[in-house]
């Protein structure tokens, strides 16, 4: 078993446990690809949705600069191995609101970064 299936069994174990409050699951979408039809001016494309489940939180104070992190946005840290999709900029992430978990939110992801065995994501999102 190399690095990054023990990093991501260790941490589906700890989002099955330890982190399993904080967890939520979510839906991504965005614009597939499509033809563009000049003459009748539409576009072929579909939307295409993934889901996953991850752990959303706040930045932390001395990280929001309001420049690149601004105050409101939010960091998802996904498990490569549990989405169909790779994340990437401005797709839409749909999440239980870290206040209110019965409401939802929509954000659109404004950074997404692996980690250096590749076996998460985390995303920075930007309510829409």
């Amino acid at each position: 078993m190399g690095l990054r299936d023990e990093l991501q069994a260790d941490l589906a174990e700890a989002f099955d446990t330890d982190l399993a409050d904080a967890v939520v699951d979510f839906t991504c979408e965005y614009m597939g690809p499509g033809d563009w039809d000049p003459v009748e001016e539409v576009s072929t494309a579909r939307p295409v949705t993934y889901t996953g489940r991850g752990v959303l939180s706040r930045y932390e104070d001395r990280r929001i600069d309001n420049i690149n992190i601004l105050v409101g946005d939010l960091r998802l840290t996904v498990l490569a191995n549990e989405i169909s999709d790779v994340p990437d900029v401005g797709h839409k992430v749909t999440a239980p609101d870290l206040m209110d978990r019965a409401q939802q939110l929509t954000c659109e992801v404004k950074t997404a970064r692996a980690d250096p065995a590749s076996a998460t994501y985390r995303l920075q999102l930007r309510r829409s």
